[in-house]
């Protein structure tokens, strides 16, 4: 799906506090930036930011970093922001093919939330979940790798499953249909909400390494 360009969201997004310019900057850093020593959970395709923010939200004590290639999409989650404070919150404007040039092994979780699921084989390496991803995301875990990975498709939730085990991941809990088994502190996407407001499966898997 073609994302309609918003005018002037590049330099609207740039002016958000909430925005970290030049991440590159700050690898091996980011505690500094949150100016202490918690754990760093981050998501990759943020969106318009309703999981990140309402994760930060909720626990005060874990700095969020929400991460997404799109300022027209972005531009959401910080106007939504304005004239709130939440300091253990952060966003990023930049594309998960770098990722591993921003963080050095800070980081405690990866959230994948309704990733884009490429369907066609010849682009199979461009998913969150392919093999070239995670070995990426290996440069960004502190100590255990930690996944946690939302989807509504099917044939990419497969994928998925197969990918993180061979990859050497313990799956923690999968879930088929998550909203029949909905746990009390579910924090759900844009995505998620529309997809489950019309009866389709949401499919999760936990994974650690």
């Amino acid at each position: 799906m073609r994302l309609k360009h918003i005018k002037g969201s590049e330099e609207t997004i740039k002016k958000s506090p909430y925005v970290v310019i030049d991440p590159e900057k700050h690898r091996g850093k980011w505690n500094n930036i949150f100016e202490n020593t918690n754990p760093i959970k981050i998501e990759i395709g943020m969106g318009k930011g309703n999981f990140i923010i309402e994760n930060a939200l909720r626990y005060p004590n874990i700095n969020f970093i929400g991460i997404d290639k799109y300022p027209s999409v972005l531009i959401k989650a910080t106007e939504r922001l304005e004239n709130i404070e939440i300091p253990n919150l952060r966003l990023l404007c930049t594309d998960a093919s770098s990722i591993g040039t921003m963080f050095d092994h800070e980081i405690d979780t990866v959230y994948l939330n309704f990733s884009d699921p490429w369907p066609k084989n010849r682009h199979e390496r461009r998913r969150l979940t392919s093999f070239p991803f995670l070995e990426k995301y290996e440069l960004l875990f502190k100590e255990k790798s930690h996944i946690t990975f939302k989807t509504d498709n099917r044939l990419l939730f497969e994928f998925s499953l197969i990918s993180v085990t061979e990859f050497g991941y313990h799956l923690k809990k999968v879930c088929l249909d998550l909203y029949q088994e909905l746990p009390e502190d579910n924090i759900p996407t844009e995505y998620e909400r529309k997809f489950a407001s019309k009866g389709y499966p949401i499919y999760l898997l936990d994974a650690e390494k």
